[in-house]
């Protein structure tokens, strides 16, 4: 029960790696307050003031004392950065010293101002950003700022105050602060400081009672302060609780989804949420439900949309895009499988006729929500939408032209085929032809060429083939109701055709791009080499996005570029910058972001489970992104990440492959140094010493042993010696062997007798077939090949003879060496020919030097010849090294 105990109380492994990656990094404290004028910059300097008093190093890097005297006199003693002088529209403008800053390195720097907007040119947008960077580096820092200025809260303070915030600030800083102080002031108090002049001058402190600094509204400005902060104190608890494995009552796990589109009351239901999803201390995730069978829209509706997922990401949310067609079902789906405790979506209001037609998306998730809380955001009473200044391309001449002149051709064809057959046969059911004219209309233009085909068909109809004709007049009543039917008919007909068309030319798009991406795929599949990979991604870029794209990786401490399309493409300054930025933070930064937008490109990073591999750029001059050209590009990135990524452990693979093998190499040879040296070396010491200390005592016939045990281990350290002088000359390739006639027959019996005069205790057999011919090569290596061959049979031929045959198989020449021993296990028949692979133990140490063979294999190849090693099998014993080289034809045979 105690072990159970133990393990229940274990800390959260999750706070503990937040809590250790923040020890790597500066301190950020936050005065927060509810308006300007609370003191937010008094008590930072005058905490600074405590602090240096106390020791520590306080670095002032700006502060805005807006000419107060008090807080003017709190920065006496304290060291001051100089500032930044910018030009900006013909001012000078004083600005924050972030790289000043960042050579010093303080242990604590005080900037002021978090959410001031930089200049343009300057590193970073926004100050904040300046302020993650000092984090980034070690350095504690001090700031202030207004709730007003918090994003989620910046349109209800638009909306209390009348006055909309420009300036915004993340809520993701302030929930990462390590500190947050309120600085609090009573409404009362703080008009009292305003009409004394100790806020504003008092020309602006007049106007700022009348406008902002209402009772009502610093009262609600106060509220929203002590509320956020409140928030802030209970993260703070949860994770001092987690992180100490402290059970308490922590928060319900709660889950929210929050449903969007491209409409302009997204972007408060988006607030909305993060707001509720802050005060409930809850995970939320905004989705999009999009149909398959249709397109995305207009292009502004699109950028609407794409802005309010990055407003949802900048609030801490994560995005989904759903494909589907039943919305309902979707969205409680994905509520269900996500365990969705709530569901936000924006209510609107709907025309009168339609509640009749169908239910609203709201009122059917409120019906179908079975348990799931749901929350309606409404649009205010006094917001109107605003419209869009793009003109209807439905009442544009030019766009009707081709779908009434497809109306007029279609049903005019119909026309004619009908009076071709009433000229030779009567038929009831003639409307059936311009049905069909109002399906091809449907077919090849869409809804606006369907509904005129229907209607010109009617009139058509009526004119030439109902009684009365050539009028418009009808005779019977039921041809009134056989009219009114057909056209019905007609235009149901043609907007099913046009809709069918409008899903056709979907699907063959989306068909289109996953093709394309499939071929992408492929194409990467088959690639290993980075470089193949970084421009085959450039080139499908550029193909599918029709813009410029660059690829960098890192290399070392540099980003390089690797490859661009097109290939002459060059980076400037600020380009680098950015890239480098992408890479270093895993954020997007360039065009259209917060950090460096005026480069002309934007940079992407390339995120891998193994880091950062590299970053792209795609050029933005021709505008944003689209909806579909995102996905492509997200789609593309990915693939190429994860080629990236193979080819990078490919090659890493074959690398570390390379260093093992190198390491079993020097191994093996030093192994075979070790003890093919040791024997004939010690033999020799031996003899030395002998000869040393007895000198002219020796018997002459101990004398000559000694001298042939001299004469025999040097022979073996020059063998020895040469075999290794001989696998350099191998593996270097410089080994040239000579392309002479040689008589296989004298090289064969020289060899012999050389082994017998070597070896006198061991047998060696020669058969050599009479009439051999000759063969071209060097008679040297040949010889050589043979004494190695015959060296390794007598090492493991078990004091059996060994046997050695020459003979003329067809036009090729056989040399065989075969001894009587254990013979090789199938498994090991081919590497017998690896360098220091060695079969056989004495006394558990390993017999050779392990290069004879390999010595024997290269020397063979080198002449055009083969060799194979065998070991038979019917005889479970013995091992045949056979040498295989092509016979020289005679001239008399060859003319």
């Amino acid at each position: 029960m105690a072990d159970t105990d133990r393990e229940t109380k274990r800390p959260d492994p999750d706070a503990l790696l937040a809590l250790a990656d923040s020890e790597r990094r500066g301190k950020l404290t936050i005065f927060l307050g509810a308006a300007p004028g609370v003191g937010k910059t008094f008590a930072m300097l005058a905490r600074a003031q405590q602090a240096r008093a106390e020791g520590a190093e306080v670095l002032v890097g700006l502060v805005e004392t807006h000419g107060r005297m008090e807080t003017q006199n709190l920065l006496s003693g304290l060291q001051v950065l100089p500032r930044r002088q910018v030009e900006y529209k013909g001012y000078v403008l004083e600005e924050f010293d972030l790289d000043a800053a960042l050579a010093l390195k303080p242990q604590t720097i005080i900037v002021d101002e978090l959410a001031h907007s930089n200049p343009e040119d300057s590193r970073h947008p926004k100050r904040y950003q300046d302020i993650e960077e000092l984090i980034d580096a070690g350095i504690d820092v001090w700031t202030a700022m207004n709730i007003q200025h918090l994003e989620s809260l910046s349109d209800v303070v638009a909306q209390i105050t009348g006055t909309p915030v420009r300036e915004r600030v993340p809520d993701g800083v302030l929930n990462r602060a390590d500190e947050v102080i309120l600085v609090d002031l009573p409404p009362a108090d703080l008009i009292k400081r305003l009409n004394e002049g100790k806020v504003y001058v008092p020309e602006s402190a007049a106007r700022a009672i009348e406008n902002f600094f209402r009772v009502g509204n610093l009262t609600a400005l106060r509220e929203l302060a002590l509320r956020r902060t409140a928030e802030r104190i209970d993260d703070q608890v949860v994770n001092y609780l987690k992180q100490n494995a402290i059970e308490g009552a922590w928060a319900a796990s709660e889950r929210l989804l929050v449903c969007i589109g491209p409409d302009q009351l997204s972007e408060k239901v988006v607030r909305t949420a993060s707001r509720l999803a802050t005060g409930l201390n809850a995970s939320w995730t905004v989705v999009c439900i999009e149909r398959a069978d249709r397109d995305t829209g207009d292009s502004e509706a699109v950028r609407r949309l794409d802005a309010n997922f990055r407003l949802a990401e900048q609030l801490g949310a994560d995005t989904r895009r759903i494909i589907g067609t039943d919305f309902v079902a979707e969205i409680l789906k994905f509520a269900r499988r996500e365990h969705v405790t709530q569901i936000v979506i924006g209510a609107h209001d709907q025309p009168l006729w339609k509640l009749f037609v169908r239910r609203s998306l709201a009122d059917s998730l409120v019906k179908e929500a079975g348990g799931v809380a749901v929350h309606l955001v409404t649009a205010d009473q006094d917001e109107t939408p605003r419209k869009s200044n793009k003109a209807p391309a439905t009442f544009s001449p030019r766009s009707l032209a081709r779908p009434f002149g497809i109306a007029f051709a279609t049903v005019g064809a119909a026309t004619l085929v009908g009076r071709a057959i009433t000229a030779m046969i009567e038929l009831p059911n003639l409307g059936l032809l311009f049905l069909m004219a109002v399906l091809v209309a449907a077919a090849l233009e869409g809804y606006a060429a369907a509904f005129a085909a229907a209607f010109l068909s009617l009139f058509a109809y009526n004119y030439f083939f109902i009684d009365p004709l050539h009028t418009l007049a009808v005779a019977k009543p039921h041809a009134i109701f056989a009219l009114v039917v057909f056209l019905a008919a007609a235009v149901l007909a043609g907007s099913l055709a046009a809709r069918i068309r409008d899903q056709a030319k979907a699907a063959y798009g989306r068909a289109a791009a996953m093709q394309a991406l499939y071929d992408f795929s492929r194409k990467l599949s088959g690639t290993l080499k980075t470089d193949d990979v970084l421009w085959a991604s450039v080139s499908q870029l550029q193909a599918s996005l029709k813009r410029n794209a660059v690829l960098l990786l890192p290399e070392g401490a540099e980003l390089n570029l690797s490859a661009a399309w097109p290939p002459d493409t060059e980076l400037g300054v600020s380009d680098m910058a950015a890239a480098r930025w992408a890479l270093d933070k895993q954020e997007m930064a360039g065009h259209g972001t917060a950090t460096l937008p005026n480069s002309t490109f934007q940079f992407r990073p390339l995120t891998s489970p193994q880091g950062p591999v590299g970053v792209c750029g795609i050029g933005m001059t021709e505008g944003d992104l689209d909806i579909n050209e995102e996905r492509t590009l997200a789609a593309i990135l990915d693939q190429t990440t994860v080629a990236i990524d193979r080819s990078c452990l490919s090659r890493k693979s074959l690398e570390q492959a390379a260093r093992l093998e190198g390491e079993r190499f020097r191994t093996a040879m030093l192994s075979s140094i070790t003890h093919d040296l040791r024997t004939p070396v010690a033999a020799i010491a031996s003899a030395v010493r002998i000869l040393k200390d007895r000198g002219g005592e020796i018997a002459p016939d101990e004398r000559r042993a000694v001298v042939e045990t001299l004469e025999t281990e040097s022979d073996r350290l020059g063998r020895f010696a040469g075999n290794l002088a001989d696998m350099t000359r191998i593996e270097t390739g410089t080994l040239s062997p000579r392309r002479d006639p040689v008589d296989v027959d004298e090289v064969v019996r020289t060899a012999v007798e050389r082994a017998r005069k070597l070896f006198p205790g061991q047998a060696f057999e020669a058969s050599i077939a009479p009439g051999l011919p000759r063969m071209t090569g060097d008679a040297g290596l040949l010889s050589q090949t043979l004494a190695n061959l015959l060296d390794n049979a007598r090492r493991y031929g078990a004091d059996e003879p060994i046997s050695v045959y020459a003979r003329k198989e067809g036009n090729e020449i056989v040399i065989s060496v075969t001894d009587q021993g254990k013979g090789i296990k199938p498994v090991d028949l081919d590497r017998v020919f690896e360098k220091f692979y060695r079969r056989g133990h004495v006394d558990g140490r390993p017999v050779g030097s392990g290069l004879g063979l390999p010595i024997s294999k290269g020397f063979t190849e080198a002449m055009g010849g083969h060799i194979k090693a065998e070991s038979p099998a019917m005889k479970r014993r013995g091992t045949r090294i056979t040498l295989r080289f092509p016979a020289l034809v005679p001239e008399s045979e060859s003319s």
